[in-house]
């Protein structure tokens, strides 16, 4: 029976590991996902005459589930009668924040980004949009240094945490 609990346990702090390591990979793909969905925006709102809502909708068909979340919850509020943009793009950001491996810093970003939303005309929303892809940008830089600097410790300290536990228990 105490093999069986050794077996658990390493096999929990290994699957940690594991978790934290996918984040650590999720992050710099959310926000590539990102950028192309703001390079997205950008074309719609500058050669598409369509509104908001039916831009978002569009957009989010294109992008992955979590990322694609985003940008559907805004259709959807915008849709459900939300008249300020940016209370609806704040709402979606709020929704779909926990199911991302985004960080608060790019939080901040989408935040700012949604402040501008449907109140400036054509060319001043696309230094916006350009701005934040700036931003994500040098996030997502950030993220792919903290990958490959932590991907493969994370795995391997969850399972040598495993074996320090049964050690420590023997």
């Amino acid at each position: 029976m105490s093999w069986l609990g050794a077996i658990l346990i390493v096999t929990a702090c290994t699957w940690t590991g594991f978790e934290i390591a996918k984040k650590l990979t999720a992050r710099p793909r959310q926000l590539r996902q990102l950028k192309v969905a703001l390079q997205s925006f950008e074309a719609e709102i500058m050669y598409g005459m369509n509104p908001l809502p039916v831009v978002s909708e569009k957009i989010s068909e294109q992008l992955p589930v979590p990322v694609s979340y985003l940008f559907m919850y805004f259709a959807d509020y915008l849709k459900k009668g939300e008249r300020d943009a940016e209370q609806a793009w704040l709402k979606s950001l709020d929704a779909t924040w926990p199911y991302t491996a985004l960080g608060p810093q790019e939080r901040e970003v989408l935040r700012q980004f949604g402040t501008t939303l449907g109140k400036h005309e054509k060319m001043q929303q696309q230094k916006h949009i350009r701005l934040a892809m700036i931003h994500l940008e040098k996030e997502e830089n950030e993220a792919k240094d903290k990958q490959a600097r932590y991907e493969k410790m994370a795995k391997t300290l969850g399972f040598l945490t495993g074996l320090l536990l049964i050690i420590l228990f023997i």
